[in-house]
């Protein structure tokens, strides 16, 4: 049993090896903002991201990704969100760039997910494990069905953390298109507030002209009524 808990132990470290990162940054209004991540030949670049906070403009920003010798593999020209799989042919460092160059005032929100995966990640190493066990005793169980039960849990652990990151990255999308839509809501109710008291007073101000003689607007009105008739 000890023996198959270290087996265990070292499927699951050999699984893991895999990189993640996870970042939201905010990128100020004509910024571009990049960050570098080294890749070997054979790794897999998957990128997802999405703008949660447009700063009362649009949720869109424009992504490129460049590789070690300067050529762009990727161009998104103002997006809300979208994802992308790359199969690294190039080793060196990958250039990951967010550009609001294009607005003016708006700070946007970003949040993006990389993960770098390789091939040899899920495989078992070309060493021998041998059981220090008794010789007579049957196991009811392989080593490939550990690694295929490991792997089969590690990837609904991994698809299990991806959705709910998703989930809490829409939350964060639609909590802040409500306060947008609140903010905008409550401007055009306060300037239509503002218009209807200065219009009333207007009127009530013209109104009381006409019955006071002192009043130029009652001057200017009898002059007129005069020329009328």
């Amino acid at each position: 049993m000890k023996s198959m808990f270290f087996i265990l132990l070292l499927c699951f470290f050999e699984i893991v090896v895999s990189v993640e990162r996870e970042l939201t940054i905010s990128i100020d209004a004509g910024r571009e903002d990049c960050y570098f991540h080294t890749a070997k030949i054979g790794d897999v670049i998957d990128l997802e991201y999405q703008v949660l906070d447009g700063g009362h403009g649009d949720l869109d920003i424009t992504f490129h990704l460049v590789d070690p010798k300067g050529r762009i593999l990727i161009a998104d020209v103002k997006k809300t969100e979208h994802n992308h799989r790359v199969d690294v042919k190039v080793e060196g460092d990958y250039k990951f760039c967010f550009d609001n160059t294009f607005s003016s005032f708006n700070t946007k929100t970003v949040f993006f997910e990389l993960i770098i995966e390789n091939d040899e990640d899920s495989e078992w190493g070309s060493e021998e494990i041998n059981f220090q066990g008794n010789k007579n005793e049957d196991y009811e169980i392989t080593i490939g069905d550990v690694q295929e039960r490991i792997n089969t849990v590690h990837s609904h652990l991994s698809k299990i953390r991806h959705y709910q990151e998703q989930f809490k990255t829409v939350e964060v999308r639609d909590r802040n298109l409500i306060e947008e839509v609140f903010f905008f809501v409550n401007t055009y109710s306060f300037l239509q507030l503002v218009v209807m008291i200065i219009v009333g007073s207007t009127q009530v101000i013209m109104i009381r002209s006409l019955f006071d003689d002192s009043s130029k607007v009652h001057q200017v009105w009898n002059k007129i009524t005069a020329v009328k008739f």
